[in-house]
């Protein structure tokens, strides 16, 4: 099994700069790459990573997605004068070139198919590459936007090419439209496009129409092409989270990805002078971390744009820690997306609704003002977007920089029932046997709780409850795993210890029939049931969902999870994470659903999750172990529908908790 990140720099991508004066380019520094890999040695992040050599990318690798015509032109660069180069920039859009820019692009590519290997081989499991010049803008026979080769589309066609791979998914976070990758693939239905960007009504570079959510794809290509224009500037965490959870990650688990791509351009971060967005540096870590579980964790992260070097640099990093395994810090103040962001969201939902059946059940409505463009009243000109000084306005925005992100000693521990032995994964340990403090600890919550309890087969896997979450509380692990013999008895015991001193808040997503002893109407508590008899649910700290066994299981449970447990997660921000597994009429189908269920909670809490599984079941721990340890979780395959019923019963919850819960919201209707 493949462990370990893989980054990716070299020196030599450095050697560019702009040689005369061009405010558009001026931005567009040597620095950005020093500054990213700087902050990595600086936090111990790089030392961490397999390093692995950059080599220069071949021509016939480049005209993977490029033409002779143009790979020949920009072969003559670095024979060229500085006017000779100024001349030649000016045949393409808002880019410049430099004698030794040809080198640095072809190491670009190379460094980023050195990553795919990597990754494809099982060398490591995921990596980063920090390139330069980026690529996503780059077209077939034109350079663009500062990039000349596009590194991204190659290793897109090259990962096809090279290891047969049917279904690729390009996530591209970078506020600018890549509509080089866009062209490559629009016809491609192997290849997933995601894109957001700053687009306020077509007034934003590259000031295409085609970079609107209206752009699904062509011909065997169709919704295959996902755009997500915002329409203002300003957009925050929850802008970006409510993105994924309503658009991102249902198609891209339809789409069941065999390798992910990241465009990972940093611009859309606080701070940047070309993005003058409000999302922190931390989101970068979550927006991985919730990517994670697609494709068996085979993720490519590849830098595109990025251009506050304060911003960038601990982006990066947030990014690469959360790809070797570091919990992902909390994020407080989430809520609603804003309203110009439902707009975008709920248009893209539409629009892609007749190509994906996680957007089927979307209600038709009226065109929005996302696609009307703001219209001059007396010629009906187009208006521009207003001249600001955005270089004084990004410079006078303070953020705090992120806290230091520390790992426990050990990243999981299990206690399996007596006398099994359980394999496992890298960074799991079994759990050592319980302190005389623990077990005094826990006779006093046996007098106190239990008195009525008396079997010995019930009580005897509380000291392991109590025991995993002590070491959670001394940051000793992680998280952790305890298969017990009563869900209820052993639910009950860790809530109650867990809000003594671990944690303020306490989330249980609890799988099963049995009726769990858990208040939630103080507000500490949030409780999520899946089971297969219906309930009505009136409190607000309460989710009960009705799903039964079936051909599409899979797909009604992955659509609650992604449009209603994740938000809600992500918005009550708990402490502690308890997954449960109870006595249920689902466990055929169980054991897949709750491994990418699992792996998508690490982001909350900073990964403190207790498992309790109830009774004994092979593929269902080492599942959970494996999702706990951030070994890869098996992938679900090619979803398809789910039942109607199931998705009238999620929309129905999901419009009864959206008033409370804003996270929920994903049409500009609820704002």
């Amino acid at each position: 099994m493949a462990s370990g990140s893989a980054l990716i720099f070299d020196e030599e991508m450095t050697r560019y700069k702009l040689l005369w004066t061009d405010p558009v380019c001026e931005i567009e520094v040597p620095e950005r790459l020093t500054v990213s890999y700087e902050a990595l040695k600086t936090h111990g992040v790089a030392q961490r990573c397999t390093q692995v050599p950059v080599r220069q990318a071949t021509e016939q690798e480049i005209l993977l997605a490029h033409s002779e015509e143009y790979l020949e032109a920009v072969k003559q660069t670095p024979k060229m004068t500085v006017e000779e180069l100024k001349a030649f920039s000016k045949k393409y859009s808002d880019v410049y070139f430099h004698q030794n820019i040809y080198r640095c692009a072809k190491l670009a590519v190379g460094a980023t198919l050195q990553l795919v290997d990597s990754v494809m081989k099982t060398e490591v499991r995921n990596g980063m590459a920090l390139v330069r010049p980026p690529g996503h803008h780059s077209q077939r026979s034109a350079a663009n936007g500062f990039c000349v080769f596009n590194n991204v589309a190659i290793a897109a066609l090259y990962a096809k090419k090279s290891y047969g791979l049917n279904r690729v998914l390009i996530v591209d976070w970078d506020v600018h439209h890549g509509q080089g990758v866009q062209y490559c693939f629009e016809e491609d239905p192997s290849v997933l496009y995601f894109s957001w960007h700053r687009y306020e009504h077509q007034t934003f570079w590259p000031n295409l129409p085609e970079s609107d959510y209206t752009s699904v794809g062509k011909g065997k290509g169709s919704g295959f092409n996902i755009n997500l224009p915002w329409n203002k500037v300003g957009m925050t965490n929850s802008d970006y989270l409510a993105a994924f959870f309503h658009v991102v990650l249902p198609a891209a688990y339809e789409f069941d990805p065999e390798l992910v791509l990241v465009s990972a351009g940093f611009d859309s971060a606080i701070g940047d002078p070309e993005g003058e967005m409000c999302a922190s540096p931390e989101i970068y870590a979550h927006l991985t971390q919730l990517l994670m579980p697609l494709a068996a964790g085979k993720m490519c992260v590849v830098l595109e744009g990025g251009y506050n070097l304060t911003c960038l640099a601990q982006s990066v990093c947030q990014t690469v820690q959360t790809l070797l395994g570091d919990p992902a810090p909390r994020l407080s103040g989430l809520g609603a997306a804003c309203e110009s962001a439902l707009e975008s969201i709920q248009n893209v939902r539409q629009a892609q609704s007749s190509h994906w059946s996680c957007f089927k059940h979307v209600e038709a409505h009226s065109e929005t003002s996302t696609k009307r463009p703001r219209l001059d009243e007396e010629n009906g000109a187009t208006k521009e977007a207003p001249e600001t000084n955005t270089e004084k306005k990004t410079q006078a925005i303070v953020w705090p920089e992120p806290l230091a992100r520390t790992s426990a000693c050990v990243r999981t521990v299990i206690a399996p029932p007596p006398g099994v032995e359980v394999s496992l994964p890298e960074g799991c340990q079994p759990l050592e046997d319980v302190s005389q403090s623990t077990t005094k600890e826990v006779q006093s919550i046996r007098d106190k709780h239990f008195q009525g309890v008396t079997d010995q087969s019930v009580l005897q896997p509380l000291g392991n409850v109590i025991s995993v979450l002590d070491q959670m509380m001394s940051k000793e692990v992680c998280n952790g795993c305890v298969v017990v013999c009563d869900s209820s008895v052993s639910v009950r015991c860790a809530f109650q210890h867990a809000l003594i001193g671990l944690a303020e808040r306490v989330m249980v997503v609890f799988i099963g029939d049995e009726n769990i002893p858990v208040i939630t109407n103080d507000g500490k508590v949030f409780l999520v049931q899946i089971c297969t008899e219906e309930t009505e649910e009136k409190c607000g700290n309460r989710l009960s969902l009705c799903l039964r066994e079936g051909e599409s299981f899979t797909a009604g449970f992955m659509q609650a999870v992604l449009g209603l447990i994740l938000p809600l997660a992500y918005e009550f921000n708990p402490g502690l994470v308890l997954g449960v597994v109870g006595e249920s009429g689902v466990k055929t189908h169980l054991a897949p659903v709750w491994g990418h269920l699992t792996c998508l909670l690490q982001g909350v809490a900073q990964g403190r999750t207790l498992a309790l599984l109830q009774g004994y079941d092979k593929d269902l721990v080492e599942v959970t172990v494996a999702a706990l340890s951030g070994a890869p979780v098996p992938p679900l395959g090619v979803l398809g529908a789910p039942k109607p019923e199931d998705v009238q019963m999620i929309e129905k919850q999901r419009q009864r908790l959206q008033k409370r819960w804003g996270l929920l919201r994903c049409t500009d209707s609820e704002s």
